[in-house]
């Protein structure tokens, strides 16, 4: 069983990696908008966070923002990843 701690720092360092930046300057509270990630790095951090937790994330690229798995932030994240865990 994955807890929200580790899920947390995973989707952290899916984001930072992204974004080229070390993991300690993603915040947990960040909004994937405020920290310039561009949907080619939105589509490739879902990539990440599939095969990280061996999951299936319902996103379509046409539609980045619809509401089948909020990706607006890091606790929306974790939040989805949670929920898709606790569904397999």
């Amino acid at each position: 069983m994955t807890d929200r701690a580790e899920i947390e720092a995973a989707v952290i360092e899916i984001l930072a990696r992204q974004l080229l930046l070390p993991p300690g300057e993603v915040a947990p509270e960040a909004r994937v908008e405020d920290l310039g990630l561009d949907s080619l790095g939105k589509v490739e951090a879902i990539f990440a966070l599939e095969e990280r937790f061996d999951i299936s994330v319902p996103f379509n690229a046409n539609e980045p923002d619809q509401p089948d798995f909020d990706f607006s932030s890091v606790p929306s994240i974790v939040a989805g990843v949670e929920r898709l865990i606790a569904a397999t």
